[in-house]
């Protein structure tokens, strides 16, 4: 690069690094938050939940990956609305998934918090929530190979510590454990309610939340064309294969009630086996933190990108677009979120608003986020294919249009539930949205439609 050109975003990511990302990005829900959906389903009516939404997310990933690879750019679904809709499409999907990932790591780091309050009873969930974005923000800032091969290093031993504990509970399995008062969730939904499945969605959502965040590193990674579809394909199955094991074996190892809810039902399920005092699981409660970090360190990358694309399309102010000239990361942009991410925090009253606890109203918030951009670039498939059918397109989604179809009806759908059940959050969601929107508006009315 010379002295005079603008630093790019670098193309170091290779395929496994790519899918340390993908699957590290989401491994955080296999151990923490799935577990509410049995109090308002049970273990059967809650599994039934689970089955649909994976469906959806393996539908949406064979479609997204299509975009991802025709259309690879930092914005991601941004940048695919914005070429389908245009600016205004841009905006809906662009904030909708700044809105997804810039409120998953503080409910994240509030695990982290209370996993190491665990440990160390002294410490201020708060303060160590803090401290984990100061830290992995500083990661994140010195450059994106090492953050991703940190993100590939502890995903594996995420990966590896679920699989342990599928081995270590698997002898106590039994399925009339697991399938006793399956169909009982929260006493107001009813024995078999249909009303306890739609209420249990986010909680199903929470399995697979931000796996599409690898769309934002693709101008950082190498070969593009074919590596994407590899790591997104690859993620998804593993992330499918670890939330049925570890919601199946967790569930039939003794009474499910117990870990319905509670924010670390693996520790529980395994204390349940082999005792409090085994070897195994004190592993489990100290590894488990790699889960948490490694969605938690994941989701800051993701967020930064989005900021930087939104920064340089000019929807944001354009210091968030600067990249580092050493670094070449956009830095500012994350520094920004996790400015946001720490305000969030300490403010349990304004986010909460919802009759929630903080955690998940920004959970659920995130959530929002991410079913409208599910939407949207669904709708965004399906336009591009009838606007520019000669757009180069390296990866296609098998069974169109039926796959994309019904991720976008199942994304419909499950938006309908959460707002149904969620509306003051949601409510929250869509203000922040319609000011976004109407900004882009203003903005056109300033300046040319871009290009």
């Amino acid at each position: 690069m010379s002295a005079t050109e603008a630093p790019s975003l670098a193309r170091t990511l290779n395929v496994f690094q790519l899918w340390g990302i993908a699957v590290g990005l989401v491994i955080s829900g296999e151990y923490f938050g799935w577990s509410y959906g049995w109090a308002q389903a049970g273990t059967l009516g809650f599994l039934v939940t689970t089955i649909l939404v994976a469906a959806m997310y393996v539908a949406f990933i064979f479609s997204f990956t299509e975009l991802t690879t025709a259309i690879p750019q930092a914005g991601g679904p941004f940048a695919y609305a914005h070429r389908a809709f245009g600016p205004v499409g841009g905006a809906v999907a662009g904030f909708a998934t700044l809105i997804e990932f810039l409120f998953a790591p503080p409910a994240i780091a509030l695990a982290i918090g209370a996993y190491l309050v665990v440990q160390f009873p002294g410490l201020d969930p708060k303060t160590a929530a803090v401290g984990a974005y100061l830290l992995f923000v500083a990661l994140n800032v010195v450059g994106v190979q090492i953050a991703a091969t940190f993100e590939l290093v502890v995903t594996l031993l995420a990966v590896g510590e679920l699989l342990v504990f599928m081995g270590v509970v698997a002898p106590a399995f039994r399925w009339s454990a697991f399938s006793a008062n399956g169909w009982s969730g929260a006493p107001h939904f009813g024995v078999g309610s249909i009303g306890g499945m739609f209420a249990a969605i986010p909680f199903a959502i929470w399995f697979f939340l931000a796996i599409e965040g690898v769309a934002m590193a693709a101008e950082e990674a190498r070969e593009p064309r074919w590596t994407i579809p590899i790591a997104y394909i690859s993620g998804i199955l593993t992330l499918t294969l670890l939330a049925f094991g570890v919601m199946i074996f967790a569930g039939g190892s003794g009474d499910w009630r117990a870990l319905a809810n509670l924010n670390d039902p693996l520790p529980q399920a395994m204390k349940i086996v082999v005792g409090q005092s085994s070897g195994w699981l004190h592993m489990l409660v100290w590894l488990g933190l790699f889960g948490l970090v490694a969605s938690f360190h994941g989701i800051i990358m993701g967020y930064a990108r989005q900021i930087y694309a939104l920064s340089r399309a000019g929807y944001l102010p354009p210091a968030l677009g600067r990249l580092h000239p050493r670094f070449r990361t956009p830095h500012i942009a994350t520094i920004a979120g996790g400015v946001v991410g720490i305000a969030a925090i300490y403010s349990d009253r304004l986010v909460s608003i919802g009759g929630q606890s903080l955690t998940a109203s920004i959970v659920t918030l995130s959530v929002f986020g991410a079913l409208v951009m599910y939407i949207v670039s669904m709708l965004g498939l399906f336009r591009l294919r009838r606007s520019e059918p000669g757009l180069d397109r390296p990866f296609r989604a098998p069974l169109y249009p039926v796959a994309p179809g019904f991720a976008l009806v199942a994304a419909v759908v499950a938006l309908g539930a959460m707002v149904y059940y969620n509306p003051i959050i949601f409510l929250l969601f869509a203000t922040i949205m319609a000011a976004a929107v109407l900004a882009t508006l203003a903005r056109e009315r300033r300046a040319p439609a871009l290009a």
